[in-house]
């Protein structure tokens, strides 16, 4: 399995946003991304109302087309995936963001206040 230094050019940086899960603070994780200087995590505020339908979405995905599938290889995943996303936008139904902008605020200052500043 390659390193993200051996698919990614030197000089360049990764970022990856990552949900505020405490995986990140296991041991073997600390040490792979001190061997992994380029890689730099960015932490959503928990809770992130946007993500949440993000997740919505890939949730259908697999309630409707992959949770009781049989795939052969992943490229038969992917065309199932990809078949889904397809029929989908045929007729889409959006999802529908409730939470104000205050809400989403109060929620996010909230968090601020119980997470540890590390």
């Amino acid at each position: 399995m390659k390193t993200v230094n051996q698919q990614t050019p030197k000089n360049k940086e990764l970022h990856v946003i990552v949900d505020n899960y405490a995986t990140h603070k296991h041991e073997k994780v600390k040490s792979w991304l001190k061997r992994n200087k380029r890689v730099k995590l960015h932490f959503i505020p928990t809770s992130s109302s946007w993500l949440n339908l993000v997740e919505r979405f890939f949730g259908l995905i697999t309630e409707k087309q992959i949770r009781r599938g049989v795939f052969s290889s992943v490229a038969d995943l992917e065309e199932t995936i990809m078949q889904f996303i397809a029929t989908h936008n045929e007729k889409p139904k959006p999802f529908v963001w409730t939470k104000s902008v205050d809400e989403i605020m109060a929620k996010i200052n909230r968090a601020r206040l119980a997470l540890p500043n590390d």
